[in-house]
């Protein structure tokens, strides 16, 4: 199966998720974040980065209760802006 390539807005997204993320993460480590919310710390990583703009959702979930935040909020944030 042929996953169809990202679009520019859709990185960006993916990059502003990541920022979020990050910012929301502050001091605590990425490794205490990601076995809090489940997932490995190489998928934090790679989602803070831009590495994987479109992580599963329940991952994106895991993290944002973790941190404190909304899905409502996430979306608000990273959603796409049109052009």
């Amino acid at each position: 199966m042929v996953r169809t390539p990202l679009t520019p807005a859709e990185r960006e997204r993916g990059e502003r998720l990541g920022r979020l993320l990050r910012e929301a993460r502050g001091g605590r480590s990425m490794a205490e974040v990601a076995a809090e919310a489940g997932v490995s710390a190489e998928t934090l990583r790679k989602i803070e980065t831009g590495r994987a703009p479109t992580p599963a959702f329940f991952t994106v979930a895991a993290l944002a209760a973790v941190l404190g935040l909304s899905m409502d909020e996430l979306v608000a944030r990273c959603a796409l802006v049109a052009a």
